[in-house]
């Protein structure tokens, strides 16, 4: 079969993008899948369970293994389109647990087939998240993206107010501002460190806080936990919600 010049030059052109500065990249052909189908193709996702803002009232969906690791729910939890995220989307109308007022789209740590429980005086416990906050529902523009859940509550947690990113020590959400002029799709790495009876809160690899703290029954949460709902802002619809986009995640536990 001959194959004409003005072939194999379109061809080329089709695969290869001329950026600024003269600088070439590598396009993937058209119709191409991209090479992820499910969050857990780019997050490890062995140890969690994935709680939605979907089902019946007060009964969100909560999805386990062996099933998370091929699950996927667009928008509320699903991968970016490049495969590089997992997008993490909680809606104001979203279904609620029992024990909150606001919708979730949240990963829960486990241990293998039963929930993951640790103590802040035994061993020591790290988790680090590269994520970026990427929208914020009206009204109440808040959005916490990630945290140390205790036995009863959750213990501390990075948390969005518009601008403003805080680490929050139980019910006081303004403990430690960590940066007021946070902008909405910027990508940082969110990191705790237990040991001790301490916590400590670092972001971008700089220690914010130290927390003194004994506290038992604890595990990590990461995702999108909208701190709004239908009462609190408007429009009380799907197109209304907080999102995080989370590009890296590890836990690790020793001792």
């Amino acid at each position: 079969m001959t194959v004409k010049r003005g072939m194999i030059a379109a061809a080329v052109l089709s695969a290869v993008a001329v950026l600024a500065g003269g600088a070439t990249a590598i396009a993937a052909p058209s119709g191409t899948a991209p090479a992820c189908s499910s969050p857990a193709d780019v997050l490890d996702l062995h140890n969690w369970y994935e709680g939605l803002p979907i089902g019946e009232a007060e009964n969100p969906k909560n999805v386990k293994q062996p099933e998370l690791a091929t699950y996927r729910a667009d928008p509320w939890f699903t991968t970016t389109a490049d495969c590089t995220g997992v997008q993490f989307r909680a809606a104001v109308n979203g279904v609620t647990t029992s024990g909150s007022g606001y919708p979730r789209s949240e990963l829960r740590e486990t241990d293998g087939s039963k929930n993951a429980s640790w103590s802040s005086t035994s061993g020591t416990h790290t988790m680090v998240v590269k994520e970026a906050v990427t929208h914020l529902p009206e009204d109440k523009d808040q959005v916490v993206a990630g945290q140390i859940h205790g036995s009863d509550d959750d213990l501390t947690v990075f948390r969005l107010e518009g601008t403003k990113l805080y680490v929050t020590k139980g019910d006081d959400t303004h403990y430690k501002l960590v940066t007021g002029d946070y902008r909405l799709g910027t990508v940082f790495e969110a990191k705790y460190v237990v040991s001790g009876g301490k916590v400590k809160a670092y972001y971008n690899g700089v220690l914010q806080t130290t927390i003194t703290q004994k506290f038992s029954g604890a595990y990590f949460k990461a995702g999108a936990y909208t701190q709004a709902n239908c009462d609190k802002s408007a429009p009380c619809s799907d197109g209304n919600y907080g999102e995080v986009v989370i590009r890296g995640l590890t836990v690790t536990h020793s001792g």
